[in-house]
Formats: structure tokens, sequence, C-alpha cells
């Protein structure tokens, strides 16, 4: 059962209109009409002095990127902005965390929200042209049908891409926006160096784009949108659900909101904040607690482990897919990545040797960092947060099979996919 929820309080001060609100929720799509009559695409009466004050809201509340690394939203701005030359704004909806729909579900029924966005961050840094980027098709469909409804008054492509773990990272986007393969490059330059076509270009994911609207229609909510999260909970036992939550919300809540209160662990930011278990109930949805916690915030995709889940067969998928996922052009990341994956396959089996859990811990601490993404960075967390908060397990799978990990690491992440509502 996949569900949307709001967890923001009805009539809570300041928050008008939360992203998973109105008619859309039971499937339908927002058009052009309802977005205007909801506030949205507000005139630019006296630009530079309101885009200003907007660009000032954004850096004053604390906006954070929704796609992944959590980065300041107006220093991405002002980067952009002072660079030489009309920028490119990209709308990033390219989701490569198996475990998160968000991006899909706002384009799919939300798409004027995050047009709007686009709208608004050109106007701040001058930018003459943009770009929503995907790979879902029915997200392409309602993009293209919001984009005829109401023609924005600057150039806004849409760019299809495959789906791949990789296919978002932000000098992917530009390669592919630039006719190339969806893989990632050397950094630097990153893309408000040089990205879409030489130009300036500033990437942003379609959450991020979507809270700069609501921000810039409504001011008075401004602290309350940015600190309002856009979360995928799913595992493999239970129900999975899309919920718009405040940030600082317990992970219990979280949980508990989908029939997982239960679980023993939990995989955090996707595949990207790693395997979590004894404590993981008293985190809060935050993205500097979690990164003390040795996790992260991510995408805000949270995995929960049924107690007859074993944490080394999740881990083992995890490990096996991401290594699958690898874009090949790093020699240390296809190494590296196969080696974690190889080893805890051997683990999982109880095929190990008694080097093994000296090799993964060497291997966690010497990788990250290293590849041109974060992908080998996401394979070598996994592998040291189950070392970490599974230590005995481990040492258990040295010494015998266990029947749970018997499939384990299949590489194609069915464990960790959720249908979009």
């Amino acid at each position: 059962m996949t569900g949307v929820f709001s967890l923001l309080p009805e009539g809570r001060p300041g928050l008008l209109a939360p992203l998973l609100s109105g008619a859309w929720l039971s499937g339908g799509s927002e058009d052009a009409s309802r977005y205007l009559a909801a506030g949205g695409y507000a005139p630019l009466t006296a630009p530079d002095r309101l885009l200003d004050r907007l660009l000032d809201r954004i850096a004053a509340v604390g906006l954070r990127g929704r796609g992944g690394a959590g980065f300041p939203t107006a220093v991405k701005i002002h980067a952009v902005r002072d660079a030489p030359g009309p920028p490119v704004v990209v709308a990033n909806g390219e989701e490569g965390e198996p475990g998160s729909v968000k991006d899909r579900w706002l384009l799919r029924h939300r798409p004027h929200v995050v047009l709007d966005g686009i709208r608004l961050v050109a106007a701040m840094t001058g930018a003459e042209r943009g770009c929503v980027y995907l790979s879902d098709g029915p997200a392409e469909r309602a993009v293209r049908r919001a984009l005829a409804e109401c023609p924005p008054r600057l150039r806004i492509d849409v760019v299809r891409t495959e789906h791949t773990y990789v296919a978002g990272e932000e000098t992917a986007v530009v390669r592919r926006i630039d006719g190339g393969p969806a893989l990632p490059t050397a950094k630097p330059p990153r893309p408000y160096e040089r990205g879409v076509g030489g130009a300036p270009t500033l990437v942003a994911n379609v959450e991020t784009l979507a809270r700069i609207a609501l921000m810039y229609s409504r001011p008075e909510a401004a602290g309350a949108v940015a600190g309002t999260h856009l979360v995928t909970l799913s595992g493999v036992r239970g129900a999975s659900a899309l919920a718009e939550v405040p940030a600082g919300t317990h992970l219990k809540v979280l949980a508990d909101l989908c029939g997982h209160g239960r679980a023993p662990a939990v995989l955090l930011g996707g595949l990207f904040g790693g395997l979590h278990g004894t404590g993981w109930t008293d985190l809060p949805l935050d993205h500097d607690r979690l990164r003390a916690a040795g996790g992260g915030l991510g995408c805000g995709a949270l995995h929960f482990l049924h107690p007859e889940d074993c944490p080394v067969a999740v881990a083992t998928e995890a490990a096996a897919y991401l290594a699958a996922q690898s874009a090949r052009q790093c020699g240390v990341c296809v190494s590296g990545t196969g080696a974690l994956a190889r080893t805890l396959t051997a683990v999982a089996r109880g095929q190990a040797g008694d080097e093994a859990a000296d090799k993964l811990h060497r291997w966690s601490r010497q990788l990250p960092g290293r590849g041109a993404c974060g992908l080998l960075d996401a394979a070598a967390r996994i592998v040291a947060t189950l070392l970490a908060h599974f230590p005995d397990r481990v040492d258990a799978h040295r010494r015998s099979a266990c029947p749970a990990c018997a499939e384990a690491a299949p590489e194609d992440g069915r464990r960790f996919t959720v249908p979009v509502p």
C-alpha cells in the first residue's frame, strides 16, 4: 500500500499551502488555473527589489538543496549570478535513488510550482534559458502540458535521460543536456563555473525550486516552507509513503506513519546515508544531526528494515546495486565498489575468510572522496555503518551461513524500489 500524507498540523502558523495538499493528492494534476488561483506565478513588479528580497529571504531561512548534498541554496544562486555571462537554470528531476519518489511526484502532479521556481531563479540570476531534466515519462508529459498551458517568457527545454543512479549528478546533468551521455565529469569546473553550453549553470533539485516558488508567493511563510521536507518512506514488509514533514521530526514518528515502528534499523537518505541500528529512533530529520551520527538526510528517502530482515543481506544488496550502477569511468570506483560487493557477498554466504572484516574496515576508510561522483562514497558508507552498528552480526556470518542472506545480492535494487503514488 502506498500513500501520500502530510504531518503539517492544520492551521500551522506561517504555512498556508504545503506541497502535498489539494485535489492532486487523489491522483490528479494541478493545472495552471488552480495554480494561479492559489497565488502562483505572482507578478514581478519592481523585480530587482523583490528578487533581492527573495534571495535575502532564502539565505536568512537557510534553505538547503533537496537533491542530496543539502548545500545552501543562496550560495549557489549567488555563485551563478556573479559569474560572467547569462546563466542557465536546470530543474533536476532525475531521481537516481531507487527509494525516492518525491521529485517524480512533484513533476507529475505539481509541475507549475517547479516551473514557477525556474522562472524566479532565472529572474534572480539573469538567465535566459531554463531546462527540466528527467527520465520519467509521466512526469515529462505533465511538464509539457504545463508549459503549453502557461508558456513562460524564457526558453524552457525538457530533456529526457535514461534512469541510472548517477544520471542526476550535476555534471552528468550538464553533459547529457549538451548531447553527451549522462555520466559525471571531473571537477573543477563545476556547473556554476562552466555548465550547459559553457555557460554558468545552476542545477537545482525540483523540490528546492518548488519551495522557492512558495517562498515568493507567501513571504510570511518562508521559514516554515524552508523547514519542511518531502520524504519517501518504505520497507519490504510494510507500506510505503510520500510524506511532507517538519524538520526535526523524529524518525520513529515517520516509521510509525507507515507501519514500520518495530524496525530494528533504517537506511538513511536512500543508499547515501548508510545503515543505522540502535538509537536510530531518537534521530531527528535534520542534516547536521544525521551527519553527526555518521549518516545523512540525502534525498529524504528512508528504508526501514523488518525484524526478520538481516542487516548484512540489506547491506550486501545495496553494495551490489551500487557496484552495478558504477559509470565505469573511474578505476578506483569500478575496483572499489566491486571489491566491497564481492566481499560482502562472501560474508553474507558464510564464505568469507578471517581477513574479510579487516578489509572492509580499511576500504570503507580509504575509498570515500576518490570517485568523480558520490556513488563510491555511498558504497563505502553502507559498509562502514554496517560494521559500526552490527559488528556481532557480521562476525556471526563469518562462522556460518545465514538463511536470510541466501538470496542476497541482486543487482537491480528491487528491495529499495518504491512505486510513485
